[in-house]
């Protein structure tokens, strides 16, 4: 007898792993869709992705089993961020009675406890090809191909920006502490400290202005490395590559409806989908709060679902309305200042300039403001 679903999940990232983790959890039968295992053999360091995560995360991972070792999930004390000119903000995990402010995980690493606590899941089944299921959930990130079969509207706003990461090795180590510099041209460069406490690696995330992208992309190493120890004014001694460069374009962006009913079904017989992740938000990388936000999707989804009337089918469309409505409303607050942020540092006027480095001293003295902020970016409860 053929397998059947209660939900198809449409990509197996981190977002899709999680989702179908949460709904094994709650007695559902998930069907992941997920591309062929890549050969034992290739290299997985040519993933040069590194992700901020925030304590909620990290809880939603570790009740999935899906946290990696120390050695792949840097906890950060320090967060040092610094504008143009004398402006400057400085947040330590001390001053708010934890052990870390954020948590850099090595992506690859991550992927890979995921994969490993779904293969040992039996409500959850690998499969090559979307399959019929009552929910399905679209978690392919910001080229969903699906989101564009259902006919969903995504409201883009690029950015003149692209980002391009890489990973360094440091003469000094990094001291656990994340840094951040907001550039005169425009640019925004981030070091996020890697391999542990005593590490010195870094993943290097830098939002460049678009026209010269392609310009940095393709530069020589020893001219890329010596702009980035000037960017970052010696911050961590000589640097060195130790990986390749990744980019892409950066954008603001949301779904206009994040669930509804699959076209072309009968009513006996109709399915529903949602969208989750980066297929229904993209923010700014400045603040690192993308995949935070993607995990807050999956945790809400699971949540509603499994707290459904015993009554109504997984299809039922008032239970996805209201995971849409709490995601939304907690996407506006953050995608505002995400936006906001991203101009008032972007440009170059000299009297914005001035502002904003007048702002972040203002913001550096504020007290209970900044201990709010600093809160909620951490996802403390």
């Amino acid at each position: 007898m053929a397998q059947t679903f209660d939900v198809c999940i449409r990509g197996a990232g981190v977002v899709g792993r999680t989702l179908a983790l949460l709904l094994a959890g709650g007695r559902l039968r998930v069907a992941l869709v997920a591309p062929p295992a890549r050969p034992a053999q290739e290299d997985v360091r040519e993933d040069v992705r590194a992700y901020a995560l925030n304590a909620a995360s990290r809880a939603l991972l570790e009740s999935v089993r899906g946290w990696p070792d120390a050695q792949h999930a840097t906890a950060v004390r320090q967060m040092q961020v610094q504008a143009d000119q004398d402006g400057a903000v400085h947040f330590d995990a001390a001053q708010q009675d934890s052990d870390a402010l954020a948590w850099i995980v090595d992506v690859p690493a991550l992927e890979a406890r995921l994969a490993e606590a779904v293969r040992y899941q039996p409500l959850v089944e690998a499969v090559e090809a979307p399959v019929a299921a009552p929910l399905t959930v679209v978690c392919e990130g910001r080229a969903s191909r699906t989101r564009a079969e259902f006919g969903v509207e995504f409201d883009v706003t690029p950015y003149a920006q692209h980002a391009i990461a890489t990973r360094l090795v440091c003469e000094q180590p990094h001291g656990q502490a994340a840094r951040q510099w907001f550039l005169a041209d425009g640019g925004i460069l981030a070091f996020l400290p890697l391999e542990g406490a005593q590490g010195n690696s870094v993943a290097v995330v830098w939002s460049v202005p678009q026209e010269r992208a392609t310009e940095w992309l393709h530069a020589d190493d020893d001219t890329f490395i010596h702009h980035l120890h000037e960017a970052s004014r010696g911050a961590l001694g000589t640097l060195r590559m130790s990986a390749p460069r990744a980019s892409w374009p950066l954008q603001q962006a949301q779904a206009r409806h994040w669930c509804g009913l699959v076209p072309g079904q009968a009513r006996q017989a109709r399915q529903a989908w949602a969208l989750a992740g980066d297929a229904a938000h993209n923010v700014h990388p400045l603040a690192g709060q993308g995949l935070n936000l993607g995990l807050a999707d999956a945790q809400a989804l699971a949540r509603v679902l499994h707290a459904r009337e015993p009554w109504r089918a997984l299809s039922d469309p008032r239970p996805l309305r209201r995971y849409e409505r709490e995601r939304k409303a907690a996407l506006l607050p953050m995608g505002l200042v995400m936006d906001s942020l991203q101009q008032l540092f972007t440009r170059r006027e000299s009297a914005l300039a001035a502002l904003r480095n007048w702002g972040m001293k203002g913001f550096e003295r504020s007290g209970p403001l900044k201990h709010w902020v600093a809160r909620q970016a951490m996802g403390a409860r």
